[in-house]
């Protein structure tokens, strides 16, 4: 696809409304297409991807997977459980083993936060043409998870035609741990790309009041923002104080690790003051759509009866949607490598 621009894919920082508008609308497209039976896009077919999961993860790794094989991709995975990492390989020479066996995209996810970006600056010192795309890295950033979440916001807003524009203005709340979430990063550069405010809600502790500060200067890396003009983020501490006005909610997994850090007393307590319900989305004025990256924590994020309401609970629906995004990556990638080895044709002859 024309426009596209980006070689490898591992932050929603350095998207441009164009590009999250790109991705939408190629999403749209295969999720329109059946689920079941043998046909196939040919869009990857001859090429292989590669799952590198170095920690857990059954949505993302599984979504990837189907994604690739519905675009007629080969598809190898990687397991660390019975892998050479525990005779001492290295994580990248791991990846070039893969790249060896003809790997031309590795969909890398890792517990420490830039691992998927050095490997791609490593791969390109070698000479390398593979591309890397995040599944996932530390506390830094979720590409993917950030995308299929707006899809699914857009297309709750505007099932007809859901596009960035359809949040724009929109009030979203995130809940819960948003200092050791690479979800909710990867959100605020998505929403607030798409011209929505994001109100963030959770205790000191889960929420330093520097992340209203967030979006504010230029990403990482890059000298000015690509997007002109984002949404607003603003802390609150209290829900009952962040829902009035939302168009939206999306909580956050809370890991019950941070209560041995001390950063929490208690999930009980949690529940009761962060914890979402039917009585407590009543206080937004009117029916939202609640979002979670899964896998929920039943009683602690959310009581379990608003899990099972299919008509505000929108987990499964961000689960139906991770695999047309994620073919929409790969698709745009393949494109871009394609495009790039078309120049290279043309300056060699």
């Amino acid at each position: 696809m024309s426009g596209w621009h980006h070689r490898h894919i591992l932050d929603l920082a350095a998207f441009s409304r164009e590009d999250y508008a790109a991705v939408l609308e190629l999403a749209e497209r295969f999720r329109s297409l059946p689920v079941t039976g043998a046909r196939k896009l040919p869009a990857l077919q001859g090429r292989l991807v590669a799952t590198l999961f170095f920690e857990p993860s059954t949505r993302t790794r599984s979504s990837f997977e189907l994604a690739a094989k519905r675009l007629s991709a080969d598809v190898q995975s990687f397991s660390p459980s019975s892998s050479s990492l525990s005779k001492g390989e290295s994580v990248l020479d791991t990846a070039r083993t893969y790249v060896a066996m003809g790997a031309e995209v590795l969909v890398v996810r890792h517990r420490s936060t830039g691992v998927p970006q050095q490997l791609a600056e490593d791969l390109e010192s070698a000479g390398e043409r593979a591309v890397v795309l995040n599944g996932g890295d530390g506390l830094h950033s979720h590409p993917s998870q950030g995308l299929l979440d707006l899809h699914t916001l857009a297309r709750h807003f505007a099932p007809q035609y859901p596009m960035p524009e359809a949040l724009q203005g929109r009030r979203i709340v995130l809940v819960g741990d948003i200092l050791h979430s690479r979800v909710a990063r990867s959100n605020l550069w998505a929403l607030t790309a798409c011209g929505a405010d994001v109100v963030l809600c959770g205790p000191p502790s889960l929420l330093p009041d520097a992340f209203s500060e967030f979006v504010a200067e230029p990403p990482p890396g890059q000298s000015v923002d690509p997007v002109p003009k984002r949404g607003s983020v603003r802390v609150e501490r209290r829900l009952e104080r962040a829902l009035p006005g939302a168009d939206a909610v999306m909580t956050l997994r809370l890991q019950k690790e941070r209560m041995t850090q001390q950063l929490l007393t208690g999930l009980e307590r949690y529940h009761r003051d962060y914890g979402l319900s039917h009585e407590r989305l009543s206080l937004c004025g009117q029916p939202v759509p609640v979002l979670h990256p899964g896998p929920v924590n039943r009683g602690v994020e959310m009581t379990g009866a608003l899990l099972d309401d299919p008509s505000i609970c929108q987990v499964e629906e961000q689960v139906r949607n991770g695999v047309p995004i994620r073919m929409a990556l790969l698709y745009l990638m393949a494109a871009a490598e394609s495009a790039s080895e078309a120049a290279l044709v043309s300056i060699s002859s």
